[in-house]
């Protein structure tokens, strides 16, 4: 490589470090998720020349390439990690009025967890990672109304995984009045 193309990898390199390990990291353990990363930017700059010029263009297709090294991975491995969202849960001493925030951390934890792993991967490439319709496709290998069709539908999953565990509201009995015998 030339002394150009050299600086214009590390640019990129610049650029891009961060919210790759932050995609991988939600999708591996912590102590491999460096390695993935490096094996992204290895692909990279063996194949510098087929990434395109554009930074959102570049930036999509490094999230391609960490995608197949995941799923290379997956393959491999055997594992069945996927993506999951990690909850730090500590007992509650007294119910406070955070209570009602952590009961809706859980329920959407399990919620989550509920959902496949491809759905989770595509709200994933656009709540967290900020990619477009069009990159997540992409990112994917698939059409941009592909993708669409996809996270429309990983929503409603979602939303009805959440419904399912959200308990109905507490409604009080009728108790019986000791003399009559008859509710209140």
């Amino acid at each position: 490589m030339d002394r150009s193309t050299t600086d214009a990898f590390r640019e990129l390199y610049r650029a891009t470090y961060d919210d790759l390990l932050v995609f991988v990291e939600r999708r591996v353990h912590l102590a491999v998720a460096d390695d993935v990363v490096a094996e992204v930017f290895l692909t990279a700059w063996r194949r510098f020349a087929d990434i395109p010029a554009a930074h959102d263009q570049a930036r999509a297709w490094l999230f391609t390439v960490a995608h197949n090294v995941l799923r290379n991975r997956y393959r491999s491995d055997d594992r069945q990690q996927g993506l999951a969202l990690r909850v730090v849960r500590e007992p509650a001493t007294h119910p406070g009025p955070e209570a009602d925030g952590v009961a809706a951390r859980v329920d959407l934890v399990r919620a989550w967890q509920r959902l496949s792993r491809d759905d989770q991967q595509v709200i994933t490439l656009t709540a967290f990672e900020g990619l477009t319709g069009r990159q997540a496709a992409q990112v994917l290998g698939i059409t941009r109304p592909a993708f669409s069709l996809r996270l429309l539908r990983a929503r409603h999953r979602l939303r009805q995984h959440l419904q399912a565990a959200t308990p109905a509201p507490h409604r009080p009995h009728p108790t019986a009045t000791p003399e009559t015998g008859a509710s209140r």
